[in-house]
């Protein structure tokens, strides 16, 4: 029996998958919502950023894990993390015009499906495209499954823990290649952005040069890391020397983490991932 099967049998399961796509590497995460405990937290990153048409390659060795391999699921999810996406107000969206959002700073390719996710309390709308091969054979893997762009779900997290009347904050999510910058005042976005890097003064310069057009002030504006950093990193030390208000984001999980995840693995990091569910 598949394991698509499997998923269609009458077997009852209280398991969810969320699975988080990028061309920096692959992470995986197990909810069991009867305990709501998450079982299972794993991130693959690869050596060398990979090309769209091999994550396939990738996923194949990543449903050959135990935990994915020997279980069923009710829900299965996807995080697409890339930077083909853009926002657009709701009074100016339109479906029919999908391809017109992205084409003046993206290549569309003739065979790119376009999609959308939409953030109500922004009144704004996620055009992006997605990895296409990834949907599809996570279809043919598990049946129906649910998918969203990466920055749909740190935006909407970061959101709710905000005040309305809440001043400006800064978060940056901080990968080994690449990170996101986005600004929030109060309820409302300012800026979401994503910025390549090689080295820690790449790092910072994004992050003053968007203090310096966005108007921020660096005494009182907080800025949030989250991700692949750590005190001891010289991309913090930076920040810290340049930013008076330096801290480190969090959650409080609404579940519990198994005792064998690696604390460091949900502390600070994956909160897309472990926000997607």
């Amino acid at each position: 029996m598949t394991q698509t099967e499997r998923n269609k049998s009458t077997h009852k399961t209280f398991k969810e998958l969320s699975i988080q796509v990028s061309l920096n590497g692959l992470s995986f995460c197990i909810l069991d919502t009867a305990h709501d405990k998450v079982l299972v937290l794993e991130s693959f990153p690869f050596k060398e950023k990979a090309h769209p048409e091999s994550l396939v390659a990738e996923l194949k060795k990543l449903m050959e894990h135990d935990d994915i391999r020997e279980s069923d699921f009710r829900a299965v999810r996807v995080v697409h993390e890339n930077e083909l996406n853009t926002f657009v107000p709701k009074p100016l969206f339109s479906e029919s015009n999908l391809a017109d959002y992205l084409k003046y700073h993206i290549k569309i390719l003739e065979n790119d499906y376009i999609n959308y996710d939409e953030l109500k309390e922004l009144e704004m709308f996620n055009v992006f495209i997605p990895f296409t091969n990834v949907n599809n054979y996570i279809y043919d893997q598990f049946g129906s499954f649910e998918y969203k762009h990466a920055a749909t779900v740190l935006i909407e997290s970061l959101l709710k823990k905000r005040r309305k009347d809440e001043g400006e904050a800064m978060y940056v999510q901080v990968g080994e290649q690449q990170f996101n910058i986005t600004v929030i005042r109060g309820n409302k976005l300012m800026l979401y952005n994503s910025f390549p890097y090689q080295a820690p003064a790449d790092f910072i310069y994004y992050i003053l040069f968007t203090f310096e057009q966005l108007e921020l002030n660096p005494d009182t504006t907080t800025l949030h890391l989250m991700g692949e950093i750590d005190k001891n990193d010289e991309r913090y030390r930076l920040a810290y020397k340049y930013i008076r208000n330096v801290v480190f984001s969090s959650e409080k999980w609404p579940y519990k983490m198994d005792r064998y995840i690696d604390p460091k693995l949900y502390r600070h990091n994956n909160l897309v991932l472990l926000n997607s569910f």
